[in-house]
């Protein structure tokens, strides 16, 4: 009987190391599949040549515009609003009215058009609150994009952030509210190859310490 109770004891010890080496195995396998912030910086490029054979779900991307409801905004009033073209329809429809951009995102199977909202931040009780005004709801607006682009990152996708853009076409294709100002095209997808790291201005030029 007691070397029946041995071999027992033996076999659930052995099974109970099993089982952490395995847990171990999963946890470290996981820490190494996430990037952590520095490499999610130093990684994120704006990215003009995209892998059109690979494709972004919808789940995907409602993962990525969650994470820009973290961004801070004036008072959290959240001006930042998101239309996102997945269809190949809508994707096509966005991307040609991006100017000579949309030779640059073609392949991209998501393209993203961002707005914010109007008399909310910078304004307080209906009054502006300074001489920034509505700027502050542009600022809010690049606050979200930046969380955004570096979400994507580190979701392993590639972005590129677009000024030039027919927003009157936008807002008519898409049914924007007109008070609401439409502002960056975002590309979504898989860089087709490695961009090259743009230089950067010595920090003794934008930054002063007092």
């Amino acid at each position: 009987m007691n070397k029946i109770v041995n071999l027992f004891c033996i076999a659930s010890l052995f099974a109970m190391l099993f089982s952490c080496s395995q847990s171990e195995q999963k946890t470290t396998e996981s820490e190494k599949s996430v990037p952590s912030f520095d490499e999610v910086i130093k990684t994120r490029r704006s990215v003009r040549s995209y892998d059109s054979t690979k494709t972004i779900t919808q789940e995907q991307v409602k993962e990525l515009l969650i994470s820009t409801q973290e961004a801070p905004s004036w008072a959290n009033q959240q001006p930042t609003k998101y239309y996102v073209a997945i269809t190949p329809e809508k994707v096509k429809a966005v991307a040609e009215l991006t100017g000579p951009n949309k030779e640059k995102i073609a392949g991209a199977p998501v393209v993203i058009v961002s707005t914010y909202e109007r008399g909310k931040s910078g304004f307080f009780q209906g009054n502006q609150t300074n001489e920034i005004g509505d700027g502050w709801g542009a600022y809010d607006n690049g606050l979200s994009n930046a969380y955004l682009i570096l979400k994507a990152r580190a979701m392993g996708f590639d972005t590129l952030i677009m000024g030039l853009r027919d927003a009157k076409e936008l807002r008519s294709l898409l049914s924007i509210p007109n008070e609401e100002t439409v502002m960056a095209v975002i590309s979504l997808g898989y860089r087709a190859e490695e961009p090259k790291q743009p230089q950067h201005r010595p920090l003794e030029e934008i930054a002063r310490f007092y």
